[in-house]
């Protein structure tokens, strides 16, 4: 077995596990007895040995001081690097998306042009010689008025993802004071956790200054269009761009099939007239010939 083979097992076998403990420790604190049931356990220790197993179990997780903070700062723990690995990707998603539209030529010609059409064709009415318009106006022009989100980041669920960890963390930081210490000081998650924490705040806070530049470009209240509003009014938009311009390649291919038809049926025609005045021609020759030898006798 090859060192690549080897190390993609160990990593799956690696995933696989914590899978396994996740779901065993959100298990166990959906079905942790309260204290006072672990308690009254605890006070069964003596008799252990006549205890059922599941008993016997009780009495053992009841001896176990700060239970609960204990198993839910190790399920923290377990599930700190998929949190980060989620919400990185959808923060890095967010800024580009921000910087981007803020930064294309095209987009900005796209909206010029928008505004150009809508003052022609608006041409002698109150909404005539408009400066601009709302970016919300983009995916109502076909008399869309429904709200679609395809985005898949949503600021307000990222925050919240955020704010939680953060909590966690200090939690955890109060409770490893209650904690017995750890056997190797190279290995406090605690401290690398907070690292990645103040990195990705840094990253959220970069997005954020990112969509109020991209607020003030294209001059909208970020109080009342939120980021998901923005970015699924602007996919509306994009898929019913892309649906007219799907129609408008139909429209073209279905002219230029009636054009090349028209074009055969005329040169049908004329070639038909050409042929009908050949025909006419040879026949006044015809009867020219017959009178002339007529004539003749």
């Amino acid at each position: 077995m090859t060192p690549r083979f080897l190390a993609t097992v160990s990593f799956v076998s690696d995933h696989v596990c914590v899978c396994v403990y996740v779901c065993v420790f959100q298990s166990l604190l959906k079905l942790l007895p309260k204290q006072e049931q672990l308690s009254v356990l605890l006070e069964l220790k003596d008799e252990y040995d006549d205890l059922a197993e599941s008993e016997q179990f009780g009495v053992v997780i009841s001896s176990v001081k700060r239970l609960k903070p204990r198993l839910t700062a190790i399920l923290f723990r377990l599930q700190f690097d998929k949190q980060v690995n989620n919400m990185k990707p959808d923060i890095v998603a967010v800024t580009a998306a921000c910087e981007e539209l803020r930064q294309s030529k095209n987009f900005a010609n796209l909206l010029e042009i928008i505004l150009l059409m809508d003052n022609f064709m608006n041409a002698g009415s109150r909404n005539a010689n408009a400066f601009g318009f709302s970016i919300s106006y983009l995916c109502k022009r076909n008399g869309i008025s429904q709200h679609l989100c395809f985005f898949a980041v949503f600021a307000e669920a990222l925050q919240k993802d955020l704010d939680q960890m953060g909590k966690q963390i200090k939690s955890l930081e109060k409770d490893i004071e209650t904690f017995p210490p750890p056997q190797n000081d190279k290995d406090i998650f605690v401290v690398s956790a907070q690292e990645q924490f103040e990195k990705l705040e840094l990253m959220h806070k970069n997005m954020n200054k990112q969509y109020e530049d991209l607020a003030k470009y294209l001059v909208f209240d970020i109080k009342k269009m939120t980021l998901e509003k923005l970015f699924g009014d602007l996919n509306i938009f994009r898929n019913m761009f892309q649906q007219a311009v799907i129609e408008n390649q139909k429209r073209k291919e279905s002219e230029e099939r009636m054009h090349k038809a028209k074009l055969a049926r005329e040169k049908a025609e004329k070639e038909k007239e050409e042929r009908q005045k050949g025909t006419n021609e040879f026949v006044g020759i015809l009867l020219l010939i017959k009178m002339k030898m007529f004539n003749m006798k």
